[in-house]
This record gives C-alpha cells, structure tokens and sequence, in this order.
C-alpha cells in the first residue's frame, strides 16, 4: 500500500502540520482549501469559492486529471446567508459532473475573512 504526501508551490507554503493532498492507490485526497494568502482572502463567498476551485483545478491538472474526476467535496462555511450564492456558483463551476458533497455549518474557520472552506477527494 503506497501512499504518496505532495505539496503544490503554486498553493502557497504550508505553515502548519499537514500536506496539501495525500494519494493511496487512485484517489488523491486534499485538505482543507481557502482563499489563504490570495487576493481573495477578504472576498465575498463566491470569489472565494472560485479561488478554491481553480486551486482545486491547479491540483488536477497536477495529475493529469480534470475537475470532472472530483469524487466528493465537503463544504464548511460559517455563516449560511450567502447560500443561495454559493449554491448558484457551485452550479457554475460543476457544469453537469456534480461530485457527492456535505455542507457543514462551523463556528468559525481559520481566519474571520474566511467564508469558505473545501476538502475534495478526486480520481486519478
């Protein structure tokens, strides 16, 4: 069983005890994405979910896979005011591949300037 721990420089230093994905056979698991470090940090929840995604992008195309291959994605937001944005962005960016997802409603994410948070599990 290999299981392979990959850091992407185009994501920014990771500043604390984790990997920015994990792969074990033909799944790749991320942790948790923000808008940390980005121009979008003190965005609105839709800029910042597309900032995840096209980080989520960078990490596909990384392995030479598509965001079609995403598996599954869990959600946390702190605040559900903006769902009814979220979800119409969500739409946009998934097109008709649609992954499995849970929607968590937290406290607090690591930063107040966080709306969003994403973890995604993808095919390779």
């Amino acid at each position: 069983m290999s299981i392979q721990r990959k850091n992407y420089n185009k994501l920014g230093e990771v500043l604390g005890p984790y990997t920015q994905s994990v792969i074990h056979s033909n799944t790749l698991y991320t942790s948790g994405l923000t808008a940390f470090g980005s121009s979008a940090q003190m965005a609105g929840i839709e800029v910042q979910t597309r900032t995840i995604f096209s980080q989520l992008n960078h990490i596909c195309q990384a392995h030479n896979v598509t965001m079609k291959n995403l598996i599954k994605v869990t959600i946390f937001v702190s605040d559900f005011s903006d769902m009814d944005l979220l979800r119409s962005t969500l739409f946009d960016l998934y097109g008709h591949d649609i992954p499995a997802s849970s929607l968590i409603k937290v406290d607090a994410l690591f930063s107040k300037d966080f709306k969003i948070e994403i973890e995604a599990i993808i095919g390779l």
